[in-house]
């Protein structure tokens, strides 16, 4: 009777702090896909404190599952936050909804119906896999993106905030699917739910120490703003901004094979922290790919615009300024744009 009062009290206390967090991030960062899909992140955990049971295998109500069903898409938008959060190009497509529906509507039957027909181990066992996939992608891309990541509080928050959720929810995965049908004691879900109200507590306490601005991407009107006024303060580095211009412009370091912040610090003999809030805090970029791009964009737009070279195809053009395959330049064009390539050189043939 304790462990299952303590049990109670731990998952309202995550639940109330979820929501408390929930609409903070909205209002405070609604505006920005990373900090919407951080609301939602934290809605859909606020449905797993509610449903979170090791070891249950007792038949649920439709309501029930239909709030298990979102705590399990919850994975998805966790994957799609980690995104978002770490590659201020990243958009949402249409697959992506079709994903997290397929996922959520996975579970929902799979509690209504599959769970009771075939057995609540396997079932419990198949939901749980899909969840620890995409666990996998998310920490996955936040490692991928750490190297190009310059803003010094989001890095040093980042890996605290993905590796915390990752590690409850893979462990929690693993619980699952290892004490499923075991008749788990009340110690088990008691455990998992102490664990899960740390984990909330940890982060919120971490969001709220790194400045919001840092670890979400500003709307576009305070992104100039803020470049407007990286600008006013950059004269005591202007020599270093000068060089790395030089770099970029005049030696177009960017259509080397793996440029990394690391090669050009080297280049400008200068610690790599040190560029990393140069690039930041003076350029006005957050990331270091999007910093490359721009000027891969900027070569690739002016030799589509030639005519000399308009039966050069798109993919040599694409190649020749840095990117190693068409598909992350089609992507960056568009983003940078708004147009494709292909789209682009005939509006310049047809304006000449």
């Amino acid at each position: 009777m304790m462990l299952s009062t303590i049990d109670i009290a731990l998952r309202g206390a995550s639940v109330a702090l979820l929501l408390v967090l929930a609409a903070s991030l909205f209002r405070g960062f609604g505006t920005v896909l990373a900090g919407r899909l951080a609301a939602a992140f934290a809605l859909g955990s606020a449905a797993h404190a509610v449903t979170a049971s090791i070891g249950a295998t007792s038949q649920i109500a439709a309501a029930q599952a239909s709030v298990i069903a979102l705590s399990t898409g919850n994975v998805v938008v966790f994957w799609l936050f980690t995104r978002a959060l770490f590659d201020e190009t990243f958009r949402l497509r249409w697959w992506h909804a079709l994903i997290w529906g397929a996922v959520a509507a996975f579970s929902f039957v799979n509690c209504m119906w599959i769970a009771p027909a075939s057995g609540a181990r396997l079932s419990i066992i198949a939901v749980n896999l899909i969840a620890l996939g995409f666990i996998v992608l998310a920490v996955a891309q936040t490692i991928t993106s750490w190297s190009s990541d310059l803003v010094e509080g989001r890095r040093r928050v980042r890996v605290f905030i993905v590796s915390a959720a990752a590690l409850y929810g893979g462990l929690n995965a693993v619980l699952q699917i290892s004490l499923s049908g075991s008749g788990a004691p009340e110690i088990a879900s008691t455990v998992n739910s102490a664990a899960l109200a740390a984990v909330v507590a940890a982060i919120s306490i971490a969001m709220m120490r790194v400045d919001g601005a840092d670890l979400f991407p500003a709307a576009p009107e305070a992104q100039a703003e803020a470049s407007e006024a990286a600008v006013v303060e950059s004269s005591a580095d202007q020599k270093l901004i000068d060089a790395l211009m030089r770099l970029m412009g005049d030696e177009r370091i960017y259509r080397h094979d793996n440029v990394t912040i690391g090669t050009l610090a080297t280049r400008l003999a200068i610690p790599e922290y040190r560029l990393r809030r140069l690039i930041n805090q003076q350029l006005g970029y957050r990331n270091f790919n999007v910093f490359l791009n721009e000027h891969r964009i900027a070569e690739a737009k002016a030799a589509l615009a030639d005519p000399s070279q308009a039966e050069v195809p798109v993919i040599t053009i694409a190649m020749d300024a840095g990117f190693q395959s068409l598909g992350p330049f089609n992507r960056a064009f568009k983003a940078i744009t708004g147009v494709t390539p292909t789209e682009y050189r005939r509006l310049k043939a047809s304006a000449a």
